[in-house]
């Protein structure tokens, strides 16, 4: 802990003592603590976080009345390109509601006739809302089974992805056949290589294969994309809490599959590539 000299004078016998005593200088942490405006953060936080569940929930129910007149019945991809076209509005409408407004940059990445592997960075619960409406053009996300469970919003969740229950191997192996044939449909695939929300202070955790086996086998390329500022909307270590900020979504050049690729190789070439980016931009994006 750094610490400051404090000086007094005192006399004894008419000989003047100098005390030199070593008091400590509150640290930037302590400071930090200390703030009362963190007291008052956490509570509009999780204010701001019931404002947002309402808000979801009352533009879900809306949604759901065209998503059952003119989507629900149709058949794939047709259903899942709708859904997609209809989704944009509705998040933009919700992101917008919760001040989360969201800018996109490198959509013209994609190139017309062509599906691409798209992954993502996960930090916030917001990342799902952002990536499935922001990526251009109809798409599926990897998604685990229990949240198609939870009524009415199970029937859309279901519709925008390909589920796994990551604690069967047979849902494993079925969710890979899953998503070669959105692939093979038209449509785009998205999948969050580190697995889980990124709670550690880097800015990626390590990299699951399964993204990089699937452009090995089918051959597609890969778009990386870093969503900014999920962080600072859904901090990793406050439960109900939401914060209104700006969020972004950048795409990356295609990335693809090279001859002499191995699963490893691939994948360290784009964990490389979005930690890069992320660093780089991560302060202008603030």
């Amino acid at each position: 802990m750094t610490s400051c000299p404090f000086v007094t004078f005192f006399s004894k016998n008419d000989t003047v003592h100098l005390n030199i005593v070593e008091r400590p200088l509150p640290t930037f942490a302590s400071q930090k603590q200390d703030e009362p405006n963190n007291m008052l953060k956490n509570i509009f936080g999780r204010i701001w976080a019931l404002w947002g569940a309402i808000v979801f929930i009352s533009t879900m129910l809306i949604f759901l009345i065209p998503f059952l007149l003119f989507i629900y019945f149709l058949p794939d991809p047709k259903k899942t390109n709708r859904f997609i076209l209809y989704s944009r509005v509705w998040m933009n409408t919700f992101l917008t509601l919760i001040g989360c407004p969201l800018t996109v940059k490198g959509r013209e990445k994609f190139r017309k006739g062509e599906t691409y592997i798209v992954v993502c960075n996960h930090n916030g619960l917001i990342d799902v809302p952002v990536s499935s409406p922001g990526i251009p053009g109809g798409n599926k996300t990897i998604a685990k089974i229990e949240m198609a469970r939870i009524p009415l919003f199970g029937l859309l969740y279901k519709t925008g992805s390909v589920l796994v229950d990551r604690k069967s191997e047979a849902s494993r192996r079925e969710s890979f056949t899953g998503m070669k044939q959105v692939l093979d449909s038209g449509l785009h695939m998205c999948i969050y290589p580190e697995g889980t929300r990124n709670k550690t202070n880097q800015p990626l955790k390590s990299f699951h294969d399964g993204a990089f086996r699937l452009a090995m086998m089918t051959r597609k390329s890969i778009i990386p994309a870093i969503i900014f500022n999920s962080r600072i909307v859904n901090p990793a270590d406050k439960g109900f809490f939401l914060w209104p900020h700006p969020l972004a979504m950048h795409f990356l050049d295609p990335v693809p599959v090279q001859e002499s690729d191995t699963v490893e190789t691939l994948k360290q070439r784009i964990f490389d590539r979005m930690k890069n980016y992320y660093e780089s931009k991560a302060n202008s994006e603030q």
